[in-house]
C-alpha cells in the first residue's frame, strides 16, 4: 500500500511557487523525492526557491515565468523537458487579490486578476498537457480557495477567479481524463500569506474568519502538503475532476458556539 503515496523520481513543476503556499507545497515535493521546478516572475525568489529544493537532495530549475505570457510558459516547459525529459506533475499556485468595494471595481482591476488567477491557470494547463499525457500518471493540482464556495466581503473578482478555477478544474477533470491526467484542486482554508496578510493580520476580518473556523486558528503552510502530496499520487487513479479542502472545518461549520 506505501507504493500507492510514493512519488519519489518524478518530475513536479510548481507555478508560483516562490512563496506562500506555493512554496511549501515546492518544498514538500521535495522532501518526497521529487524533482521540483518552483517558478514565479521574479528571479531573484526563483533562484532561491531553487536552491533550498536543491538542498533536499533532488533536481531542480531556475526558470521564471508570467502566466500571463503564453511564451514564457512554453519556454519553461521546453527547458523541463530538456533537462530532465517529461512532466509528471503541474501545481498551479499562481494567484493575486485585492479588496474593494464592488460598485467601485474598474474593468482593467477586475480583468487583471481574472487573466492572472484564472485564465493564467488554463494557459499553464494547456502549456503541459502534452508531457503530462505523455507521463502516463499525469496530475495537476489547482490551487482553489474557500471563496470559491462561499462569498466574502467586497472581493467579488477575486471570489469570481476562484470559482472559475473550480469549474475548470471539473472541466479539465472530465475532459483530459482520457489522457491519463487526473486534475483536481487543493482548497486551502485560511492561511495567512503575503498575498492576504493586510487583510487578516489583528483585523475584524481575520477575527470573524478565525471565529468561523472550528480548529479556532489560522491554517500553516506545512499543512498543506500531505493533500498536496495524496493529489500528485497514484493514489488518485479514480479521482478527478473534484477538491480537497484543508480549511480546519471552515465549509462545514454552521453555527459554532
Amino acid at each position: 500500500m506505501t507504493t500507492l503515496f510514493d512519488i519519489a523520481g518524478r518530475t513536479a513543476v510548481v507555478i508560483g511557487g516562490t512563496s506562500g503556499i506555493g512554496r511549501a507545497i515546492a518544498l514538500g515535493l521535495a522532501e518526497a523525492g521529487v524533482h521540483t521546478i518552483a517558478t514565479g516572475t521574479r528571479g531573484d525568489g526563483v533562484r532561491s526557491i531553487t536552491e533550498k529544493i536543491r538542498a533536499r537532495g533532488v533536481r531542480s530549475l531556475a526558470a521564471t515565468c508570467d502566466v500571463g505570457d503564453r511564451a514564457t510558459l512554453d519556454s519553461l516547459r521546453d527547458k523541463v523537458i530538456e533537462t530532465f525529459g517529461g512532466v509528471d506533475i503541474l501545481v498551479n499556485c499562481a494567484g493575486r487579490t485585492f479588496r474593494k468595494p464592488t460598485a467601485e471595481v474598474g474593468d482593467a482591476e477586475w480583468n487583471g486578476l481574472l487573466d492572472t488567477n484564472v485564465t493564467g491557470m488554463l494557459r499553464a494547463c494547456q502549456a503541459f498537457h502534452g508531457p503530462l499525457s505523455e507521463s502516463g500518471r499525469g496530475r495537476i493540482v489547482n490551487v482553489a480557495s474557500l471563496s470559491s464556495f462561499v462569498a466574502f466581503h467586497e472581493v467579488a473578482a477575486y471570489s469570481a477567479s476562484k470559482a472559475g478555477v473550480m469549474a475548470l478544474t471539473r472541466s479539465l477533470g472530465t475532459e483530459w481524463a482520457k489522457y491519463g491526467i487526473r486534475t483536481n484542486a487543493l482548497v486551502p482554508g485560511v492561511f495567512v500569506t503575503d498575498l492576504n496578510r493586510a487583510l487578516l493580520d489583528g483585523t475584524p476580518r481575520g477575527q470573524e474568519l478565525l471565529s468561523r473556523t472550528p480548529l479556532g486558528r489560522f491554517g500553516e503552510a506545512w499543512e498543506l502538503i500531505g493533500a498536496a502530496l495524496f493529489l500528485c499520487s497514484d493514489a488518485v487513479s479514480f479521482i478527478t475532476g473534484t477538491s480537497i479542502a484543508v480549511d480546519g472545518g471552515f465549509l462545514a461549520s454552521g453555527v459554532n458556539q
